[in-house]
């Protein structure tokens, strides 16, 4: 069955993990995507390891299933050449260079919309197009940090934290890709493209969310709380006979099914336990009674106990317990996919998923230049002759 992007083509000139995720997601709604890395290197991810498996490192291959690589030397006229005419028969376009160097070489948007009016042109870079921090590189670690994030992340008494994931790299592929399926749409209607432009730092000052509502409505400066809430209780990681696990009881008719579940109704009548906003204020009395309690039993009888009174529980799995684990499974969460030098690759899967257009896992990560030949001679309509010419004077 065709994918919702079947027919739309995506010309990946990215690397890194906001751009290529983004590329990704594209890919796994059945965009064709293209993607450019410079000969003999790659995208910069290729190397970020170990672990590395059959030369690719786990890093890379997280990002890029659902694409085709072909290298190009952007250096290069030709090569620059050649990857406008790709920008001519593309949908979108999707770049993470610093701000102004794809206008040097005559790549930016400007310089193809005139070629290909119709473009959807997305930019990610650390803080965007405009402002005056504009020319400044960035990482997601920085972005974490100046974002707020790392502030509020961590015990209270600690250091500040970053995640453990590449959090405004993620948020800022995933807002780029809503961006691309939005403009996609909008040129139905009108018929042209436009230029997308996605920062890292706004991104990650969106996903504050509720954190930054509070501040701007309330004016309070977050601190933070590690595994608790500020505003529900309980709310927080606990420790059981075995392991720890997470109470999180949203309303106060959950938090009567537990106390009668766990033996202890007379919490739930208490006044200083009875409604979240008293809990709230007694916590400091509240939380360690929960802990004196929830020591007495394991982690799965906490859990099935907590199942049965329909009261919010769960676990704090390592990661090898997420991809054991049959929800996982059913869901298609984990995909196996044939690769050429590591026989079969198993990656995360997609979140997306669409009834009628199914997303698809067509293509493992390519390796480096896997599809160079074969797209010149597809899009372009080169010859062999050509296309050794290319490689000789080190164009491909």
């Amino acid at each position: 069955m065709a994918g919702a992007l079947d027919g739309v083509r995506v010309l990946d000139l990215s690397r890194h993990l906001a751009g290529p995720y983004c590329a990704m997601m594209l890919g796994d709604l059945g965009a064709e995507v293209i993607k450019i890395e410079r000969p003999g290197v790659g995208d910069e991810s290729r190397h970020w390891g170990p672990p590395f498996f059959g030369g690719e490192s786990a890093y890379y291959l997280c990002c890029n299933r659902n694409k085709q690589s072909l290298t190009l030397n952007l250096k290069h006229e030709r090569g620059l050449a050649l990857a406008r005419e790709l920008a001519r028969g593309s949908d979108v376009v999707i770049e993470n260079f610093r701000v102004g160097v794809l206008d040097k070489l005559g790549l930016g948007y400007g310089d193809l919309k005139a070629i290909n009016p119709r473009l959807v042109y997305c930019s990610i870079s650390g803080f965007g197009h405009t402002g005056p921090d504009r020319d400044l590189g960035s990482y997601d670690f920085l972005i974490q940090g100046r974002s707020g994030l790392m502030s509020i992340t961590g015990e209270p008494d600690g250091p500040p934290m970053k995640v453990g994931v590449a959090i405004a790299d993620v948020a800022a592929g995933l807002f780029a890709s809503n961006a691309v399926l939005a403009a996609l749409l909008a040129r139905e209607r009108t018929g042209v493209g436009q230029h997308l432009d996605i920062a890292l730092y706004d991104s990650q000052v969106a996903v504050l969310a509720n954190i930054a509502s509070n501040y701007l409505c309330a004016g309070e400066i977050p601190g933070r709380w590690g595994n608790a809430h500020k505003s529900i209780v309980p709310y927080q990681t606990f420790q059981a006979a075995d392991d720890y696990l997470i109470l999180a009881v949203g309303n106060d008719a959950q938090w009567r099914q537990f106390c009668e579940a766990a033996g202890m109704t007379a919490w739930a009548q208490d006044p200083r336990f009875a409604a979240n906003p008293d809990r709230v204020a007694h916590r400091d009395v509240l939380v360690p009674l929960l802990q004196d309690l929830l020591r007495r039993k394991t982690v799965a009888e906490w859990l099935q106990l907590c199942a049965e009174a329909d009261v919010p529980a769960g676990p704090i799995n390592a990661i090898d317990k997420v991809f054991a684990d049959p929800q996982v499974d059913a869901r298609g969460m984990l995909v196996q996919m044939p690769h050429p030098t590591i026989g079969t690759v198993r990656l995360a899967g997609t979140p997306l998923n669409l009834s009628a257009t199914p997303a698809e896992m067509r293509l493992p990560p390519p390796l480096l230049g896997e599809h160079t030949d074969a797209i010149l001679t597809r899009l372009l309509g080169l010859d062999g002759r050509a296309i050794a010419e290319l490689h000789r004077d080190g164009v491909v």
